[in-house]
Formats: structure tokens, C-alpha cells, sequence
């Protein structure tokens, strides 16, 4: 028993060489890469030994054509940036964790032997020895609730690493390009019709407009969720307390025809110089003002049978 301590305690040394043999590859390995480790079966097991004192967030990806995956296409690049993020961070710390990435193509047995059926995929194995070491055997898994951009991985992945990952996202050129052509755009529009909005006829109109559409029944459509025309395609609802989205048309319609008739006989018609177009316009807006009133009264008895009133229809 002795002789057997003995050897144990000869052999540590050697344990802790090969341990240092190790990480001083994956060192090399991450530096040659620019910061991602391209792993196979051989280097994923070197990776991921029982015995290190480094952690490692592992991307699981099918990057070949003859594979078809979208995703792993789509991730990728987020993935390899917060990866050079990384390694950009002092050596004492860059050098306890390490970003990997192994295509299934390389190592189909490593993704047999995990029960990997679906890429991408990324796990983070924590320590197992050193002060970072964690009782916590299985590896972390990444979920993508937030997608595949590169700011939520990274974030995530600082829960792990020595240091948060300084990661910055990149400016949106695109973006600001477009926004600052937009406004310039909308500034230059706002300069030719500067002055159609500082007119009072038109927002004489929209007043009107506004006010013939509320007069017509859209906010009790709206509350009640009424439907645009009958499930038999009629367009009149029976009973006051109910209306379809149609029938707020026709009612503004009308409403603003008859609107429209008192004023052409209060404010054009006494100012025509000729008295026969006066005459003629008296009889016109007069009939129209009649006819269309007789409508809405037909209106209101066909959604009420007991009103009793009627004008020419």
C-alpha cells in the first residue's frame, strides 16, 4: 500500500505536466483561429477533460451545404464576434476560458455520443478544478429566447467567463443611413406643403371630415366590434342599438350632403349676379337638400318599422 502512494505521489507531477501540455494547445489552437477553436473528436475531449481548470462555451453547428441549415448560417457570425470580443480581453483571463466551435461534419461522433440531433447548439462547461470550479457536472445550455443576435449570447455567456465578454454591437450604418434620409426627406415634403398644413380650409375640412365620421357611428362601431356588412350582406342593421361599418359610410355620406346643400344655399347662391343661375341654383341645392333628407327619414324607418314619419320616399 505504501509502494502504491508512492508511485501516486511520483505520478503527480507528470498529471500536472500533461495538464499544462493541454491547455498550452488549446492556447495555441485559439490564437490561430482568432479567438474560436475548430475542434474534432480528439481536441473536443481534450477540451472538455475531467480534470481542467478552464471553462469552454462549445458552438454545436452545420455549416456544410449538404446540410441546409439555416440557422447555424444565421448564428454563425454572432457567434465567431463575441468569440474575437473574447479574446481581446487580458491574457490571465483569456486564457481560463475558451470559445470552440464543432461542425458536425468533422465530429458526427461527438454529436452521437450527446444526443445531438439539431444545430446550432451551445454549451458551456464550467471548471472542475481551481477556484472557478463548479459541483455542477453537465454543461449549460443557451436557449435562443432572444434569437441569434450576438449581444444577448454574449451577455449570457459572461455569467460564465472570468470577465464580462466586452462585447459592443457594431453601429447600424444602414440604419442611421436610412433614418437621417428619412428625415431629410420628411423636412424637405414639410417644406412644399408647409403651407397647404398652414391653411385653414384644410384643416377646415378635416374637421369636417372628423366630425361626419363620429356623426355617422365609427367610435360605437369601433367599442362594439361591429362588422363591416351583415352576414347576409345587407349593410342597415335593425334597431337603433345596432350598426354595421357600411352603414357609417352611407350616414356621413348623407350627413355631409345635406351639410353640403346649406351651405351652397346660405353662402353661394345669394352672391350669383345672375338671376336665372341664382334661381336655378335655388331649385337644384332645394331638391338635393329635400331628396336627400327624405332618404335619411326612410333610413331611420327601415331601422326602426314603428317611426312614423315620412318626407317624398
Amino acid at each position: 500500500m505504501k509502494l502504491i502512494g508512492f508511485l501516486s505521489f511520483l505520478a503527480l507531477p507528470l498529471t500536472f505536466a500533461a495538464s499544462n501540455d493541454g491547455k498550452s494547445k488549446l492556447v495555441s489552437l485559439a490564437a490561430s483561429g482568432n479567438g474560436v477553436i475548430r475542434l474534432d473528436a480528439s481536441t473536443f475531449d481534450l477540451l472538455t477533460s475531467p480534470s481542467r481548470d478552464w471553462s469552454a462555451s462549445i458552438h454545436f453547428t452545420a455549416l456544410d451545404k449538404r446540410r441546409r441549415c439555416v440557422p447555424c448560417k444565421e448564428f454563425d457570425p454572432a457567434w465567431n464576434d463575441v468569440a474575437k470580443a473574447w479574446a481581446t480581453v487580458p491574457v490571465e483571463h483569456r486564457d481560463s476560458h475558451f470559445f470552440a466551435t464543432l461542425d458536425f461534419d468533422e465530429a458526427p461522433t461527438v454529436f452521437q455520443k450527446l444526443n445531438l440531433a439539431s444545430a446550432p447548439v451551445v454549451w458551456v462547461y464550467s471548471p472542475t478544478e481551481g477556484s472557478r470550479a463548479s459541483a455542477k457536472n453537465a454543461p449549460s445550455k443557451y436557449d435562443f429566447s432572444n434569437g441569434f443576435e450576438a449581444e444577448p449570447l454574449a451577455f449570457h455567456l459572461s455569467n460564465h467567463t472570468p470577465i464580462p465578454i466586452p462585447y459592443k454591437a457594431p453601429v447600424d450604418w444602414v440604419r442611421w443611413i436610412t433614418f437621417i434620409s428619412g428625415l431629410l426627406g420628411f423636412a424637405l415634403i414639410l417644406r412644399f406643403i408647409a403651407p397647404v398644413l398652414q391653411s385653414r380650409w384644410t384643416w377646415a375640412v378635416i374637421t369636417i371630415l372628423t366630425s361626419l365620421t363620429m356623426t355617422g357611428g365609427f367610435m360605437f362601431t369601433r367599442i362594439r366590434g361591429s362588422p363591416y356588412t351583415g352576414s347576409d350582406g345587407s349593410w342597415i342593421a335593425g334597431g337603433y342599438q345596432n350598426q354595421f361599418g357600411q352603414e357609417v359610410q352611407v350616414v356621413a355620406l348623407i350627413y355631409g350632403t345635406l351639410a353640403f346643400s346649406v351651405v351652397m344655399l346660405t353662402m353661394i347662391v345669394p352672391y350669383q349676379t345672375s338671376p336665372a343661375r341664382q334661381r336655378l341654383q335655388v331649385y337644384l341645392w332645394s331638391g338635393v337638400l329635400m331628396l336627400v333628407y327624405s332618404v335619411l327619414v326612410t333610413l331611420f324607418r327601415v331601422k326602426n318599422r314603428g317611426y312614423p314619419f315620412k318626407l317624398l320616399l
